[in-house]
Formats: C-alpha cells, sequence, structure tokens
C-alpha cells in the first residue's frame, strides 16, 4: 500500500500554474519533514523544496519566487504550489518524507510521482 500519493500534475502553458497535492499516512507526516522532488528526462532527481514540521522551508534557486511548499497537518497532505511556471519545470514531481537541519534531506520514502508538462 502506497504510503505517499500524489496528485495535480497535468499540462500547462508557460506563465500558468499547478498546484500538487501529497497524502501521507498520519504516522509518517507526524514524524518526518516533508520535501517535493523532481526529475526530468535525461537528468538527475533534484530537489525541489522541503519544509519542516516548525514550518521552515529550503527551495531549488531555480524555483526561488515562483513555487511554494506548504503543509496541512489536520489532513496530513503536503502541497507545491507552482506559479510562472516555466518549459524547463518539465519533470516527474515525486513527494518525499525526510528530516530537515537547516535544509531538506531525503529518507527513502517515496510517492510514484505526477507528470508535470510546461509547453505552448
Amino acid at each position: 500500500q502506497a504510503q505517499l500519493v500524489e496528485s495535480g500534475g497535468g499540462l500547462v502553458q508557460p506563465g500558468g500554474s499547478l498546484r500538487l497535492s501529497c497524502a501521507a499516512s498520519g504516522s509518517i507526516f507526524s514524524i518526518n519533514a516533508m520535501g517535493w522532488y523532481r526529475q526530468a528526462p535525461g537528468s538527475q532527481r533534484e530537489l525541489v523544496a522541503g519544509i519542516s514540521n516548525g514550518g521552515s522551508t529550503n527551495y531549488a534557486d531555480s524555483v526561488k519566487g515562483r513555487f511554494t511548499i506548504s503543509r496541512d497537518k489536520a489532513n496530513n497532505t503536503v502541497f507545491l504550489q507552482m506559479n510562472s511556471l516555466k518549459p524547463e519545470d518539465t519533470a516527474v514531481y515525486y513527494c518525499n518524507a525526510g528530516y530537515y537541519r537547516g535544509s531538506y534531506y531525503p529518507a527513502n520514502i517515496w510517492g510514484q510521482g505526477t507528470q508535470v508538462t510546461v509547453s505552448s
């Protein structure tokens, strides 16, 4: 049974917006920090954004000012609001449970991924 389930991906034009959601089990969500990663074709998986239990965040330089990570503790859900999307944001986006020590670090707990395509 999947412990992290992403949703909200799709096709959007440059400059548009999407919001990704990640539903986690209560045990994972209460113990771990949460993050979003992405992997484009031919590229390594990279951290997009991370958030601690206390709400501290960090972002990849390429998405600062455009993306926002948040968490809804009541519903065990993490969000990634993506604005001003660019073609280079095209990738499969993965939710992750990990830890936060000034920056986000992943544990080996991943969602199945959701495709985001930014194209005109």
